[in-house]
């Protein structure tokens, strides 16, 4: 016998065994519907992308958490960091397609990152995004999207916040803080949650800011006030500077849209401190944080007028967010947030009640199933306790048996695992029955 090869899993990934995959296919269709709904079609990319794709577009963090390989062709390659650098590339290949392009994607990336909680080494993204449009509407198309999964889902506490890279451009402007150190200043202000204010004062003061720049960042970054008290806040204190000038106006533009929508104020707000750590974001961005439990964002992305240029030497307008499917199932989970039974996509398990009465048994899964109920048909050797048990196990709400007696009538007994009702139905009437019991009328 071979040497015995203990089991085990690679840190920062997970098997999903079926009451996991009956979950998680369950927020992913409801995400699929609203991105179909609103005119996006899907999109699947390759795993691995060759190193020159992929690198110098995320920042040296990015890079740093990027899995990159050597193939035994000498070849360069990564595996995907995220979705939209993929896309970008496929819009420079395909110029053919359409414009606006409104596409969803639904695929596993791979970050070197450490494992914790909602936070894993491959996970999936759930990405929506329109490219060839430079309204504010793309943006705002966005964002209604995200409001409306999150509704469907039955998410109550949540924020989407929105921020523009424009502004942030804007108020390195006119702090005097150097625009060569833009993108360090970024990724210290989007550590401000962590840190707090003062921590993000030392990661200042690390770049070699001078004293007084460093105050006026955190001057503009603390203003309060309404949504649209701040924005007026922000537009005196960027007066000095176009780019945050524009993103002050995109910003109203945009929120006046998102009324449009019927998006309640509550769920969306202004918030300068956003900073988001990607360095393609060119103006609008914005991620969805949960109030209860506070897991971070679930949620993320802005607009990146710039990055399909690097492929195509013409850029074009862009914009799209990331579902966090991995911590929306956290926090689902957590909250109990999951429809009751939602542990099986199997109805009925149909019994079979000796070999003789093997072709019957076939008949009526094979009824149910041409009626469009998920039906398993029993095929181990268990006498039916033993059938019984398998659909205990498997939370399968229904057992159909027909033995002797119910084959010579025409009929099947129905037993309702959750109540332990039985009821004998004639076989022409049973697909209507169980279709009953299963919607819950």
């Amino acid at each position: 016998m071979a040497q015995k090869i203990e089991p085990r899993i690679f840190k920062g990934a997970r098997d999903f065994l079926p009451p996991q995959m009956v979950r998680r296919n369950y927020v992913i269709n409801i995400i699929k519907t609203v991105f179909e709904k609103y005119g996006f079609e899907p999109l699947e990319t390759p795993t691995i992308e060759l190193w020159e794709t992929l690198s110098g577009k995320y920042g040296e963090e990015g890079d740093r958490l990027t899995y990159r390989f050597t193939d035994r062709g000498d070849r360069e390659v990564g595996l995907r960091y995220d979705l939209t650098v993929p896309l970008s590339r496929v819009v420079a290949m395909y110029p053919q397609i359409p414009k606006p392009f409104k596409r969803y994607q639904i695929q596993p990336v791979w970050r070197a990152d450490k494992p914790q909680k909602g936070r894993f080494r491959e996970f999936y993204q759930c990405d929506v995004d329109i490219v060839g449009s430079a309204s504010m509407l793309a943006d705002a198309e966005i964002i209604a999207i995200i409001y409306e999964i999150l509704q469907i889902l039955r998410f109550e506490e949540f924020t989407i916040r929105i921020n523009s890279r424009k502004v942030l451009s804007g108020m390195v402007e006119v702090s005097g803080a150097g625009m060569e150190k833009e993108f360090d200043i970024y990724r210290a202000i989007d550590k401000l949650d962590k840190i707090g204010f003062e921590g993000v004062a030392e990661e200042l003061q690390k770049l070699a800011i001078p004293e007084s720049a460093v105050g006026k960042l955190l001057d503009i970054l603390k203003i309060e006030g309404t949504p649209a008290q701040r924005l007026d806040t922000a537009a005196g204190l960027l007066a000095g500077s176009a780019a945050g000038q524009q993103g002050v106006a995109e910003l109203i533009t945009l929120f006046q849209y998102l009324s449009r929508y019927e998006i309640p104020g509550s769920c969306f707000a202004f918030d300068i401190c956003l900073a988001r750590g990607l360095d393609y974001y060119t103006g609008p961005i914005y991620e969805t944080v949960v109030e209860k439990p506070r897991i971070g964002s679930i949620t993320g992305g802005g607009r990146y007028d710039n990055l399909i240029g690097l492929f195509s030497g013409q850029s074009q307008p862009a914009t799209g967010s990331s579902v966090g499917l991995e911590r929306i199932i956290t926090v689902m989970e957590e909250l109990e947030m999951f429809p009751p039974q939602l542990n099986t996509s199997t109805g009925v398990l149909v019994t079979v009640f000796n070999e003789d009465l093997l072709p019957y048994s076939i008949q009526i899964a094979g009824k149910l199933r041409q009626a469009g109920i998920n039906t398993d048909l029993y095929t181990g050797a268990s006498k039916l306790r033993g059938q019984f048990g398998l659909a205990n196990d498997k939370n399968i709400p229904l057992v159909a048996v027909a033995g002797p007696d119910e084959q010579a009538q025409g009929s099947v007994n129905v037993k309702n695992m959750a109540s332990g009702e039985q009821q004998t139905v004639p076989l022409d009437a049973l697909v209507e029955y169980i279709r009953s019991i299963l919607s819950g009328d």
